[in-house]
């Protein structure tokens, strides 16, 4: 079901908060496709219980991908395992365990890339991999937390259990999204990992994937987060060898757009209001190459129907 030609990277959507839901998941996929795995931004313990709406947008009936994988972050094993359970009683047989994380409210309490300094605690954590023998389990993870080797002392770990793959986002927590991708550590890493590998971090291109294709062809595949935000065409531009026309792009843009516009349109309680302010979010990364006055109208604009005006030109 997942399967690609062998001559290819795979390409796998990266998940980020309030943006790869299942509605762009689902949009992603008809109207452009080329993304062999959907991950789930990660469900995590709220209040002493899984977190309700993250759990939902893994549920398999609201996805209608190929491919979705739900992602878990988790401090400890009882963490991980309640996850686990919830995830197995909606019918999912894979999971994938979320160690990047940078955002400092979550690392610094020890989840996402705040626990990669910690190899008893990742230790602990991925205990759950060898106590689900049912679930297949990958990992995404940084270099680390404020070093990048923090991610070598981790290959015992990591080797000595069964992993469907690892993939690697070349900064360290601390850096978030900023400064440059280390990728003498990332070859560090890859030397001494033995399961398939992917790479993460600053993929934006279809010249980007060729490139890393080159310069790494030990990796399985890269993962793309902010890159698909961008330029939702790229997985499928790789994956087909299809270059999109502008006109073509233009037009599979408008209707991708409208998919998202609808659904939110319909599920949103917040009227006009949050459904505004729910679109202007995806322009934060959408099509960065559009006018920089007609973006700054879209981030200005207080109404609706001002905001589907300044879209229309952008699909022109």
């Amino acid at each position: 079901m997942c399967d690609v030609a062998p001559h290819k990277l795979r390409i796998q959507l990266a998940p980020l908060q309030g943006f790869t839901e299942a509605p762009f998941r689902n949009a992603l996929e008809e109207c452009f496709g080329g993304v062999d795995v959907f991950y789930t931004p990660f469900i995590r313990i709220e209040h002493g219980e899984v977190r309700k709406r993250s759990l939902r947008d893994a549920l398999p009936e609201v996805n209608k991908v190929s491919c979705i994988v739900p992602q878990i972050i988790a401090s400890t094993y009882d963490e991980a395992q309640i996850l686990i359970n919830a995830l197995s009683e909606q019918g999912h047989q894979r999971v994938d365990i979320n160690m990047g994380c940078p955002f400092p409210a979550l690392a610094l309490r020890g989840k996402g890339s705040g626990i990669l300094s910690q190899p008893d605690k990742v230790a602990e954590v991925l205990r759950v991999v060898q106590e689900n023998p049912s679930i297949r389990f990958s990992v995404k993870m940084r270099l680390g937390y404020e070093q990048p080797d923090e991610c070598l002392a981790l290959l015992p770990i990591l080797n000595d259990i069964d992993l469907v793959q690892v993939a690697v986002h070349a900064r360290v927590g601390k850096q978030q999204y900023k400064g440059v991708c280390n990728l003498q550590a990332f070859v560090e890493f890859a030397e001494g990992c033995r399961h398939p590998l992917y790479y993460n971090g600053d993929v934006c291109t279809l010249q980007d994937i060729e490139r890393l294709h080159a310069q790494f062809p030990f990796i399985e595949g890269v993962m793309m987060g902010r890159g698909l935000l961008a330029h939702p065409w790229v997985a499928y531009e790789y994956a087909s060898g299809i270059l999109l026309l502008d006109g073509k792009r233009k037009e599979c843009m408008r209707t991708f757009h409208a998919h998202l516009f609808d659904y939110y349109a319909q599920h949103l309680e917040g009227g006009e209001t949050q459904l505004l302010q729910k679109m202007k979010t995806f322009w934060e990364y959408l099509m960065p190459e559009t006018d920089r006055k007609l973006l700054k109208r879209i981030h200005k604009t207080h109404c609706i129907a001002d905001y589907t005006a300044d879209v229309h030109q952008i699909f022109l």
